[in-house]
Formats: C-alpha cells, sequence, structure tokens
C-alpha cells in the first residue's frame, strides 16, 4: 500500500539527501521547465510548499530510470557514462 502522508520540504531533503534549499531550487518554475521529470511539490500557500511521499518515491524511481537508460544508451555508443 502506498504511503500518501504529507512532507515538509524539510523531510523530503532528508529522504533525498540533499538540503533544503536544494530542494526548494528543484520546485522552481525554472528548473521545472528544464526538467524532463518535474519534481512533484504543490504549496499549500505561498509559503509552505509539500509533496506527498508516494509521489516523491514514484519521482524518484522515474529519475533513476531515466538516468540509467541515458548512461545505458551512452555506453553503448562508446560515450562516458
Amino acid at each position: 500500500m502506498m504511503d500518501d502522508s504529507i512532507l515538509t520540504m524539510e523531510e523530503a531533503a532528508q529522504i533525498l539527501k540533499l538540503t533544503t534549499k536544494q530542494v526548494f531550487e528543484l520546485c522552481r518554475t525554472r528548473s521545472q521547465e528544464r526538467m524532463d521529470i518535474p519534481f512533484p511539490a504543490f504549496n499549500l500557500h505561498a509559503k509552505a510548499k509539500r509533496i506527498r511521499r508516494s509521489d516523491l518515491m514514484d519521482w524518484i524511481d522515474k529519475m533513476a530510470t531515466q538516468r540509467r537508460f541515458v548512461a545505458d544508451s551512452n555506453q553503448n555508443r562508446g560515450g562516458r557514462g
């Protein structure tokens, strides 16, 4: 069963092993536009961002799969992975 608890950005940072500042950077519009898989945070109001734990775990899985695919395709072409 998926855990749909709501996390703060600090709690998400702990799971991702990032700083809170880095997690907030992932939420910025500019960062979201550059990413193939947008970070799944939402605003409760102007100063409170949150993320559902299940969405965070799905995002991690998608990012890992995408990175693995890019690394594999680079190796197949003789590039660096």
